[in-house]
């Protein structure tokens, strides 16, 4: 287990280059995001993947979210890029909203049950962003044993994962220190299935008619 400080300018282009050598031999990474720490593979691994629930106790039927480092990326990743989806985009990203959107039909990723779908955000922190850009998407999940406590500093995530993980970037506490908000985007009308760092009522400043589900 390797640990960087990227406080440092040095220290963190040795964390970063450590952090692309172990997702590119299935390795797992901790890494710093405006939300959460989360502990990322490559998402294109399916054993890496694996190796990331077992890391958390979690099971196939709750998928790894994706996280990119451009919303770019989301053109040959995605099925089709529908207007709610750009406007959401436009006016959140790179930040805490995580989108669910029905996955391309050409991709061969195995990040659990998803059922044709995929949950992708552009996460608004420097390390995660460089990191992002150089390995291409991450298969990203909170980084916590299932059912703890999600980590928002690098100690939090070393207590709980140890040596799960090759390499740990700690970027300081996680500014908002609360998980992305969740909205499934996959029928005609955009639901909220979790609440965090972007409001509702912010939500809807842009599109009027998200909402929640059905008894909230």
């Amino acid at each position: 287990m390797q640990r960087f400080d990227c406080s440092d300018e040095a220290e963190r282009a040795r964390g970063l280059d450590a952090a692309v050598a172990a997702v590119s031999r299935g390795g797992l990474v901790v890494l710093p995001t405006d939300t959460l720490y989360g502990l990322g593979a490559d998402a294109f691994d399916r054993d890496a993947v694996a190796s990331l629930l077992a890391a958390k106790g979690r099971g196939r039927n709750m998928p790894v979210p994706v996280l990119v480092g451009s919303w770019r990326t989301l053109d040959g990743l995605i099925d089709r890029m529908t207007p709610q989806v750009k406007d959401l985009i436009s006016a959140f990203w790179p930040g805490g909203l995580t989108l669910v959107v029905r996955q391309a039909g050409s991709l061969r990723w195995d990040l659990g049950e998803g059922r044709g779908t995929v949950a992708v955000r552009m996460p608004l922190h420097p390390v995660a962003i460089e990191l992002l850009g150089r390995t291409g998407p991450m298969a990203v999940s909170s980084a916590n044993i299932s059912g703890q406590p999600p980590a928002t500093t690098a100690d939090e995530a070393v207590d709980q994962l140890g040596g799960a993980a090759e390499v740990y970037l700690d970027g300081g506490p996680c500014p908002a220190a609360v998980p992305s908000t969740i909205v499934d985007c996959t029928g005609e009308v955009p639901v909220v299935v979790r609440s965090g760092a972007v409001g509702l009522d912010a939500l809807r400043e842009v599109l009027p008619l998200v909402r929640e589900p059905a008894g909230r």
